[in-house]
């Protein structure tokens, strides 16, 4: 239907992104797929309908003309923007000797300059149809982790939640932060104990958030393993 709502997904060609995707279409919302791996989107674009209910929009998020383009596509296309998911972001091994100074750079960019340029990018659509702003941090992103500059990035994600709401005050726009445990994605290299959480346990998350009433504004969702220790 041309006035189904749009939900517009950053990082949505795997895991909790894709995932999501699935989801919302089955509740009857049209995609805007975006991620940097064009085939894998490509490819879940036609899964879930073709460019009637769905689109691939290949984008790096750390370049503002690629999320400029985005959200222009996605208005062309759809006309409207109701939910906006900044879930692009990706890892690293803990400690301040591993890795490279270049992954180091990446991972910054793409978890919180990436993230920060989609709130922008997708603010005066949002605003437009009283819509709603996701952003993927995670329980990394409450508590610190020995040597982990991911997680120093996700506890950038989370002040930047809870600034985008304050931002958005009486606009009508809500902001949810979604903030996972461990999860079974190709994110996790090494999973550190049974019954980790699946992508699927997170995009009912997402999708109980924008459920909710108008006036509802679910802030913060952690979700951890039953298993998980910590």
């Amino acid at each position: 239907m041309a006035d189904d709502p749009v939900l517009l997904i950053t990082g949505a060609s795997t895991g909790i992104g894709a995932a999501t995707a699935r989801h919302a279409a089955e509740a009857g919302y049209r995609l805007v797929l975006s991620a940097r791996s064009e085939e894998k989107l490509t490819a879940l674009a036609e899964e879930l309908g073709g460019s009637d209910r769905a689109i691939a929009v290949p984008c790096d998020v750390t370049e503002w003309a690629d999320q400029e383009a985005l959200v222009g596509q996605a208005l062309e296309t759809f006309g409207r923007i109701d939910v906006a998911f900044a879930n692009a972001g990706f890892g690293g091994p803990r400690g301040f000797t591993e890795g490279t100074p270049e992954e180091w750079k990446a991972m910054v960019l793409t978890n919180v300059y990436g993230a920060a340029l989609t709130i922008r990018a997708t603010h005066d659509a949002l605003v437009e149809t009283k819509g709603h702003l996701l952003l993927t941090s995670s329980l990394a992103g409450r508590r610190a982790l020995p040597g982990s500059l991911y997680s120093a990035t996700k506890f950038a994600v989370t002040a930047m939640g809870e600034a985008a709401r304050l931002d958005f005050n009486d606009t009508g726009v809500r902001v949810t932060l979604i903030e996972p445990g461990m999860v079974d994605t190709p994110f996790f290299e090494n999973l550190e104990f049974e019954d980790p959480l699946q992508p699927e346990d997170i995009a009912r998350a997402v999708l109980f958030a924008v459920s909710q009433p108008a006036y509802v504004d679910v802030n913060e969702i952690l979700v951890r393993p039953t298993s998980q220790p910590h």
